[in-house]
């Protein structure tokens, strides 16, 4: 939830709201994160932190969060971006790997002192994304630099660090569920199985009669393979559930 208060113009309020995302928005990293093949040692942030600021009208929401690789920058940035905003501006970093984007506003002013707070920090694996909700005034070339910059570098100063050192092979999982009738238990089971799924529970507490929720893990790239043989099984449009999470394996 995002705390509003009154400002004047020329004010400005930050207000740190330290949680974790939503369901919706949830990259979960429980005690997960990965380094480079070399075994290089790193730090990055141990869950997702978000700052707001309201700067002369304009609110801007910085959301950062742990990454493993560009792929998975990518999708966080799908989970927290929000459509109705002026901009979303982003920059990550992992290893020698970065990248920005201004989202529309003025070449440089966004997307570069973003990055340039990122790399100030020491911290790796990592990506912001800045929302920002216009308010009516200007803010110039500085203003912009300064006010990206800033909730950038401040929202990572809020956030628990944690320092990896293992040499550690990574992969991404996918958290999934799916909702079945009691006779499609054998059949989704078979699935689960044959695509070494894991962390299989069950719920039956959904409200309906002879209904149980399935939830697991999967590796992200048998997460299409999985959903079409399960739907293709028990010849149901079944719904699945899924969230991004970050897993590693030690080598």
């Amino acid at each position: 939830m995002l705390v509003r208060l009154p400002v004047t113009a020329a004010s400005t309020v930050a207000v740190l709201i330290r949680r974790r995302i939503p369901a919706a928005y949830l990259l979960s990293t429980k005690s997960s994160m990965t380094s480079d093949s070399s075994g290089t040692a790193f730090t990055t942030i141990k869950e997702i932190v978000s700052l707001e600021k309201e700067i002369k009208k304009s609110k801007f929401i910085a959301i950062a969060g742990p990454i493993s690789s560009e792929q998975s920058a990518q999708l966080f940035l799908s989970q927290v971006r929000d459509p109705r905003a002026t901009h979303n501006c982003w920059a990550y970093k992992v290893g020698d790997q970065h990248r920005s984007s201004d989202d529309g506003e003025p070449s440089g002013t966004a997307g570069k002192p973003m990055l340039s707070a990122i790399c100030s920090s020491g911290l790796d694996r990592v990506m912001v994304v800045v929302i920002r909700y216009f308010g009516g005034i200007k803010l110039g070339t500085g203003g912009l630099v300064r006010a990206y910059g800033g909730v950038t570098s401040d929202c990572l100063k809020t956030a628990s660090t944690c320092l990896f050192k293992s040499k550690i092979h990574s992969f991404m999982q996918v958290q999934m569920g799916v909702e079945v009738t009691f006779d499609l238990l054998g059949v989704v089971y078979n699935q689960l199985q044959s695509c070494q799924a894991e962390d299989i529970k069950e719920d039956y507490d959904t409200g309906k009669d002879g209904t149980t929720m399935v939830s697991f893990k999967v590796d992200f790239d048998q997460v299409d393979k999985l959903e079409d043989a399960i739907k293709s099984n028990c010849k149901r449009d079944l719904v699945f559930f899924k969230n991004l999470a970050i897993g590693n394996q030690l080598g």
